[in-house]
């Protein structure tokens, strides 16, 4: 077997004449060829496996087999059939083909959690390489695994350097899927650096290699699923709907084909989610589970239960989205910060922020971090922590700063507007929300444009423009009613008319409370002004939320300057 890229495999698998040429009677082989060459996965897979069971396949149709193995999710006979391959190839002399079948089997291993088998399998490559005095492409691909797990361990600079050299020895021996591979691994490196626009960059390039279906489907998938993830870890929300909307494609090209649907499928129900398109997105996460059950199976499916809790409690739907939380959980996707962020809708900052807490001292990475420093800040500031929420904050515009763009910057200034509200500068608070709200219109994210809206409704208030605040806290209820967003809606408290004190059954004690609340102070400060103790004015304020029908201090702040309920003496 000539020594080709496999990419070149599995092109020449597709168009070998010998699979293409009419006979007169159709055997097993012949169908799992054809069908492998028309891209008809289930029945090249039928075909292949029917044909082995009558006699041993040449190492060519074992490839073809494993590869149609892993797409329709038979994920057991794609690693016999690949072992088969990788022995056939090495009883031939064929080393380089011997190295990219340890290689990807390898791979799959690691990526199910089966690292010790893995790791014998990248030993076993690395062994024939070094038999071969390292020459040739295989070199290569052992280069590709040290980037890899260079990634996993942090050493992103060492990562850089292998995959930079192992794309090196593709080009030199045409390789396209392993020049494709280390670019895309050179990318994600140079992200965690904080390179973003040369790490956006090389993933680019990557993706372009796959658009242009240049590489082999298993590297196209593995490609696709990657700068997936990688775009959501830092953001990049185009991108991510850009390179979603050409995974679906692909994925739709082949209907049979099971595996990377499932992730293609979450990854738009993401979009849909962001775009305010709940009901469609549910429908995808079911249709992603089902893919999953299928194929890897429920262990995998992690992010599709957490995107069905996330969603689900945005819809008020609070014991769908608790299920679907500790599914994820179970599943390997921890649940924070959605379930931190149920207990907040529930009226439990405290336990929310105990959890964010917890989750945060077991981070170190910042841009996970990142993903629940903005949950602490809003917990922390329902609790009166203004000191907390200001850490978090400043720690979030410090990463915002590094890997910002986009999302990050909009949720940072979203939550230091909300701080400045909450500590009585309402001036302070109205250019970080309006920039909030522009990065969130411009993006297409409707529910957090809202909820930037009620911010600035309460803002504007405080600054005595009832106008301003009427026409901010009407465009929000609009936005929240088209989505269904039930808990942010009953948030709001009611637009016409005013009431008096006598009309909200709050004591004079309380009614004190919440004058002081409103300027912003936290429940010590309200304490020591009214000579009572924290766990006292705690209490009162549990009981005006109660009385009042709300549940956060920007709600209670906006409802007393609606209702004048302040007192003169603060």
């Amino acid at each position: 077997m000539p020594r080709l890229g496999v990419t070149r495999i599995f092109d020449a698998l597709v168009m070998s004449p010998r699979i293409m040429r009419p006979v007169e009677s159709t055997t097993d082989l012949d169908e799992g060829r054809r069908g492998f060459a028309a891209r008809a996965w289930q029945r090249a897979y039928d075909g292949l496996l029917a044909a082995q069971r009558e006699r041993p396949l040449a190492p060519q149709d074992l490839w073809r087999l494993a590869l149609a193995s892993y797409l329709v999710g038979a994920e057991a006979d794609f690693t016999r059939a690949l072992q088969e391959a990788h022995q056939a190839h090495a009883d031939a002399g064929e080393s380089l083909e011997a190295v990219r079948a340890a290689f990807w089997l390898g791979q799959h291993l690691a990526s199910k959690g089966e690292f010790a088998r893995g790791s014998g399998w990248f030993a076993r490559a690395a062994r024939i390489v070094e038999g071969d005095e390292g020459e040739g492409a295989g070199r290569g691909y052992v280069l590709l695994q040290s980037a890899y797990q260079s990634l996993i361990q942090g050493a992103y600079a060492a990562s850089t350097e292998a995959s930079v050299e192992a794309t090196s020895v593709g080009q030199r021996f045409g390789d396209k899927d392993l020049v494709a591979l280390a670019i895309h691994v050179q990318g994600r490196a140079l992200l965690r650096l904080g390179r973003l626009v040369e790490g956006l960059a090389a993933l680019d390039e990557a993706m372009l290699a796959v658009t242009s279906d240049e590489l082999s489907p298993v590297a196209t998938g593995l490609i696709y699923c990657s700068v997936l993830g990688a775009c959501r870890e830092v953001d990049a929300l185009r991108r991510a709907q850009e390179w979603t909307e050409a995974l679906s494609d692909w994925c739709e090209r082949q209907p049979d084909m099971v595996a990377y649907s499932g992730e293609c499928l979450v990854s738009r129900a993401e979009i849909h989610q962001r775009r305010g398109e709940w009901g469609r997105a549910l429908d995808e996460l079911q249709l992603a589970l089902d893919r999953f059950e299928r194929g890897s199976g429920l262990g995998s499916a992690g992010p599709a239960f957490y995107q069905q809790g996330e969603v689900y409690r945005l819809r008020g739907e609070f014991a769908a989205a608790e299920q679907a939380y500790h599914a994820a959980s179970r599943a390997g996707r921890g649940p924070q910060p959605g379930l931190a962020l149920l207990r907040l809708s529930q009226g439990d900052p405290a336990a929310a922020s105990a959890a964010l807490r917890r989750a945060l001292a077991e981070v170190r990475d910042p841009l996970k971090r990142a993903k629940l420093l903005p949950s602490l800040t809003e917990s922390a500031l329902e609790l009166g922590d203004v000191d907390c929420a200001i850490e978090a904050c400043d720690e979030l515009e410090r990463i915002a700063a590094q890997w910002g763009g986009g999302v990050l910057d909009a949720v940072a200034a979203h939550a230091r507007g909300a701080i400045e509200l909450a500590s009585g500068v309402a001036e302070k608070a109205l250019d970080p929300l309006r920039r909030a709200l522009r990065a969130w219109d411009t993006m297409g994210v409707p529910y957090e444009a809202a909820r930037v809206r009620v911010l600035l409704a309460t803002a504007c208030r405080l600054l005595g423009d009832e106008e301003g605040a009427e026409m901010e806290l009407q465009a929000a209820r609009a936005e929240l009613e088209r989505l269904g967003a039930a808990p942010a809606l009953a948030r709001l408290e009611p637009l016409p008319g005013r009431s008096k004190a006598r009309d909200h059954g709050l004591t004079p004690r309380e009614q004190e409370v919440l004058s002081w609340l409103a300027t912003g102070l936290t429940n010590r400060a309200i304490g020591k002004k009214l000579f009572i103790s924290e766990k006292t004015v705690a209490r009162h304020v549990a009981n005006i939320y109660g009385k009042l029908g709300l549940s956060s201090r920007a709600a209670a702040t906006a409802y007393a300057y609606e209702h004048d309920l302040l007192d003169s003496g603060t």
